[in-house]
C-alpha cells in the first residue's frame, strides 16, 4: 500500500484504536491519517497514543475525501453517515465497512451506485498483529487493488476471503468471541496468584494452556468428545449445560438481530 496516500476514519472509538495499534506496532505508516468523531474526549484519547494522527469532532468531510475510508461505526448509524458523505467520496477512493449487518449492496444504495467497496469484520487481537478478521471484496475492487488491501489487512493479522452472508456469523465467533473467555481466564489468574503463583508464571501457564488446549480440540483428529473426556476431573461439569444454554439463549437472538 503507497504510503502516499491518505486514509481516514469516520469513528474514533474502539475498532480505530485497535487498527491504529495494529499498524502502529508493524510500523505501517500513510502520509496522513484523520479520523474523526462525535466526541472530543474519544479523539483526544485516540491522539494522545497517537499523535500523529490529525482529529476532526463532528466534522466527517476530511476523512470521507480520503483514498482510504474505514466506516469505525455501529449499524444503527452508518445509513445517516453515509448519506452524509455520498457527495464527499473521491470516485478512486475505497470504503472500508468494519461492521455487521449493513451490506455493500445497501452501502452502494445510499451512495448512489458507487461499488468500490470492502466489508471486514475485525477482531481485537488485530492490536497485536493477531487479529482473525474475514473480508469481502466488492465488484469495483481491482485484483491489483484487492492485493495491496490483503497486504495491508495482513499487517493486523490473517484477514481470509469470506462469503459476505456470513460476515454476520463471524462478527458473533470471532469479533465478538474473546469477550465471552477474557473474563475468565482473568479469574483463573487471579486464582492463580491466590494459590502461591506470582502473577506473570500464572498469566504465562494460562496462555500456554489456553494455545494447547485450542489446538487440540480443534486442530487434532482427535474427535471433540474425546478431547473432552482427556481430563477426568472437570470442576464445572454441573454447569456445563447452563453456560451451554446461555451461549445459545444470548447469541442466537444476537444473530438473528444482525441478519434482519
Amino acid at each position: 500500500m503507497d504510503e502516499k496516500k491518505k486514509i481516514g476514519f469516520i469513528g474514533g472509538g474502539r475498532v480505530t484504536r485497535i487498527i491504529l495499534g495494529g499498524l502502529a506496532r508493524k510500523k505501517i505508516s500513510f502520509h496522513r491519517v484523520i479520523v474523526s468523531d462525535q466526541k472530543e474526549d474519544v479523539l483526544l484519547k485516540l491522539k494522545k497514543s497517537h499523535p500523529e494522527i490529525e482529529v476532526s469532532v463532528l466534522e466527517n468531510e476530511k476523512p470521507a475525501s480520503a483514498n482510504l475510508i474505514f466506516l469505525a461505526l455501529h449499524p444503527p448509524a452508518l445509513p445517516e453517515v453515509l448519506a452524509e458523505i455520498r457527495n464527499l467520496i473521491r470516485k478512486d477512493s475505497i470504503l472500508i465497512s468494519l461492521a455487521p449487518k449493513i451490506t455493500m449492496a445497501k452501502i452502494s444504495e445510499i451512495l448512489g451506485g458507487f461499488n468500490r467497496i470492502v466489508r471486514m469484520i475485525p477482531n481485537a487481537p488485530s492490536i497485536l498483529n493477531a487479529g482473525y478478521n474475514p473480508v469481502v471484496f466488492g465488484a469495483g475492487i481491482s485484483p491489483q487493488e484487492k492485493n495491496e488491501l490483503l497486504s495491508l489487512f495482513s499487517a493486523l493479522g490473517e484477514c481470509p476471503e469470506v462469503k459476505e452472508e456470513n460476515l454476520e456469523g463471524y462478527a458473533i465467533l470471532t469479533a465478538m468471541g474473546p469477550t465471552y473467555f477474557w473474563f475468565q481466564w482473568e479469574e483463573l489468574a487471579k486464582l492463580g496468584e491466590s494459590f502461591g503463583i506470582s502473577g506473570k508464571e500464572s498469566r504465562y501457564a494460562l496462555l500456554r494452556m489456553i494455545e494447547g488446549a485450542a489446538k487440540t480440540l480443534f486442530d487434532s483428529s482427535i474427535a471433540p468428545q474425546e478431547v473432552m473426556d482427556l481430563i477426568p476431573l472437570k470442576p464445572l461439569a454441573e454447569d456445563e449445560e447452563n453456560i451451554k444454554e446461555t451461549l445459545r439463549s444470548r447469541l442466537n437472538p444476537l444473530y438473528k438481530k444482525l441478519k434482519g
